[in-house]
């Protein structure tokens, strides 16, 4: 019935947040055509490879910072926070967790904190 998709369980507001999420991408993709020619990273099962135990919010916090920063430009917790309305402290663990589970890098050259999605 799923496809072999996973299944996720997560408090309400976590799926309130999900839920935001995919109607605010489906609203913004509205009729674009698609060029099949271009290989889109599939950052669904990159993050399910690497990070099976994280939460709907913080999935949904990875989908976000992806989309906006790709593989390509480098962010700190400043436009972490920004981006996803974090405090401090919250930006600050999200960035560690997904350091721990590789899929961002710190980066060097750009100032103290800064990071990037790691290639695949």
């Amino acid at each position: 019935m799923l496809d072999g998709a996973t299944v996720m369980y997560g408090s309400a507001s976590e799926l309130r947040a999900t839920l935001e999420y995919d109607f605010s991408q489906e609203k913004d993709f509205g009729d674009a055509k698609v060029d099949i020619q271009d290989e889109k990273v599939d950052i669904e099962s990159v993050l399910s490879e690497k990070s099976s135990d994280f939460s709907v919010k913080t999935t949904v916090h990875n989908h976000r910072l992806f989309e906006k920063f790709g593989f390509d430009e480098v962010f700190g917790r400043s436009a972490v926070m920004e981006l996803l309305e974090l405090k401090s402290s919250g930006a600050s663990k999200l960035l560690a967790n997904l350091t721990q589970a590789e899929i961002i890098e710190p980066v060097s050259g750009h100032g103290k904190g800064k990071y990037k999605f790691k290639g695949m």
